[in-house]
């Protein structure tokens, strides 16, 4: 997969200079590089064209390629050949940890930039959609419940789940494996609306390890289709198939308003309001990872992580929040400011891969 790349300076193609990095013998980079989220990048794009007007390395090089994507590379070492910064639309897992560590990765300063919801949307001609929880389940799942076991999904419809629901096939387009917004989707969707199932609440008490493989397996049969790294690719597959749905970050909703329109879960319309208290069943913290042992190394790392916490775009009325962030609370804003002066490291992180 080619990554979207922003080039916003047009001194990006000269990523080297001429100095050397005494450590490992390469040629050290000038230029800020972070890769990651698709859900972050249009954030991460606005901070380093801000920060780039007065950088003196230029407007740091800012790639999408998924937050799985964007770890493992972030993950695959310390120089100039490997990322200064990952962002990221779930937290990092104890594997990618790990997997940091053993390739000499030791120091890594975690910090929240906001909030973010997961939507479940459909074209603004489309049919309305309250969706209860666990209808994503029921609908998405690859095998559902049957006596003591499991059989395959054989629904078709959105009535044949929900008998209030649309007679509109299932089709759902969403993103691959490697999106953090697709384990996000996995865990606060699928896994939550499985739970809400009295056979699945019992498989979790009795094994856990297999109720996250039911939970997490997707349908296969063509209903739900993996739709790339690209949210404005399946905003715009919408406006094409009316009768689909498609699941994307909520700042991707905001931004295209006039076309698409979102879907309810169990009652809660997802909103900067919702989100941000946590009402909507979906929402998410998003978060970019920090090498420390680039910081002082690559020329304006940490000025570029105090300006994307800067009140210019943390604001409410910040440049930010014109492209869809939901910010942080005001402790919390201080918390992470706080991270970014003293780049403290992270603690080895609970969740699992």
């Amino acid at each position: 997969m080619t990554p979207r790349t922003i080039l916003t300076s047009l001194a990006a193609a000269a990523l080297l200079t001429g100095c050397s990095d005494g450590a490992s013998g390469e040629r050290a980079r000038t230029q800020i590089w972070a890769v990651g989220s698709s859900t972050v990048f249009p954030f991460t794009t606005r901070v380093a064209e801000n920060f780039g007007r007065n950088a003196p390395g230029g407007a740091p090089r800012v790639e999408s390629m998924g937050t799985g994507g964007g770890i493992q590379a972030f993950c695959a070492g310390i120089g100039p050949q490997t990322p200064d910064v990952a962002s990221a639309s779930r937290p990092m897992t104890s594997g990618e940890f790990e997997r940091c560590k053993t390739n000499g990765v030791a120091d890594i300063v975690e910090i929240k930039i906001g909030y973010d919801g997961i939507v479940v949307a459909t074209a603004r001609d489309g049919s309305d959609y309250d969706l209860r929880i666990q209808d994503l389940y029921l609908g998405l799942a690859k095998e559902v419940p049957e006596g003591a076991g499991f059989r395959a999904n054989a629904a078709t419809t959105w009535a044949d789940v929900n008998p209030a629901l649309s007679t509109d096939r299932i089709q759902v387009y969403g993103p691959p494996p490697t999106s953090g917004t697709r384990d996000a989707f996995l865990e606060l969707g699928m896994s939550a609306g499985a739970e809400k199932i009295p056979a699945l609440a019992a498989l979790k008490a009795s094994d856990e390890d297999r109720f996250e493989a039911v939970a997490h397996t997707l349908r296969e049969d063509g209903h739900w289709i993996d739709s790339g790294e690209n949210d404005n690719a399946i905003v715009q597959t919408l406006t094409r198939t009316p009768r689909a749905l498609g699941v994307f970050g909520f700042s991707f909703l905001n931004q295209n308003a006039s076309s698409v329109k979102a879907a309810s879960i169990d009652g809660v319309m997802p909103s900067i309001e919702t989100i941000a208290d946590g009402s909507y069943p979906l929402a998410r913290s998003m978060f970019i990872y920090i090498k420390k042992a680039h910081i002082g190394v690559t020329p304006g790392l940490q000025d570029f992580v105090r300006e994307y916490l800067s009140d210019g775009a943390m604001a409410p009325s910040g440049y930010l929040a014109d492209r869809g962030m939901i910010p942080l609370r005001a402790d919390d804003l201080a918390a992470q400011r706080a991270l970014a002066t003293s780049m403290t490291p992270m603690t080895a992180p609970s969740t699992a891969d």
